[in-house]
């Protein structure tokens, strides 16, 4: 019987990378295997670390799904500033690199995202979480377009949670493959346009 070989030490990292790099590790799992096998043993394993040091950033399997989340938000808001920066001030140009940024963040972890949210599904650790990352979602599009409309700030917000779930839809579309990319992108930009721009 072969032996099978430990996993190598890993270097000491500090708190914050070791963390990124759990995740990271937790990400590839769910992408090769799916949510089913991801346990914090499993990514403890994987990282090359001692499975007390996955539980002391997570504690419980539920607490790294939503960790995985709150990563996902995160680099789709990442994303989405850095677009915004480079982008000329009008309107529809503004609406065309949200709509690709957010579609293309969307696409990129799409499956694994899907996953994650689909298992977090009724575990009370969600609940709090995913009103605070909608929220954050709104008012960087509210933030985006409100120099280019004349909506109160009421009305504004209304109309971007509508379009955010929009957004969404329009991106699990496209990662199951029924929307193409640019389709997707074209008619979201119209819509932010045609929905905030008076």
């Amino acid at each position: 019987m072969t032996a099978i070989p430990e996993p190598a030490p890993s270097r000491r990292l500090p708190k914050a990378q070791r963390r990124e790099q759990l995740l990271d590790v937790a990400l590839d799992l769910v992408r090769e295997e799916g949510t089913d096998a991801l346990t914090l043993a499993r990514v403890a394993e994987r990282a090359g670390v001692s499975k007390p040091i996955a539980y002391e950033h997570f504690e419980t399997r539920a607490g790294l799904l939503v960790a995985l989340y709150r990563l996902y938000d995160e680099r789709q808001l990442a994303q989405l500033q850095q677009a915004l920066v480079r982008t000329p001030k009008a309107a529809a140009d503004v609406a065309r690199v949200v709509a690709r940024a957010w579609l293309t963040c969307v696409a990129e972890m799409g499956r694994e995202w899907q996953a994650v949210s689909a298992a977090l599904k009724g575990a009370p650790e969600m609940g709090g979480v995913q009103q605070e990352l909608i929220e954050a979602s709104v008012r960087q599009f509210c933030e985006a377009f409100a120099p280019f409309t004349r909506r109160t700030r009421v009305d504004l917000r209304v109309r971007c949670v509508a379009l955010l779930g929009a957004a969404e839809a329009l991106g699990q579309d496209v990662v199951r493959g029924t929307t193409p990319m640019a389709r997707a992108v074209d008619a979201l930009a119209e819509m932010i346009v045609d929905v905030l721009v008076p």
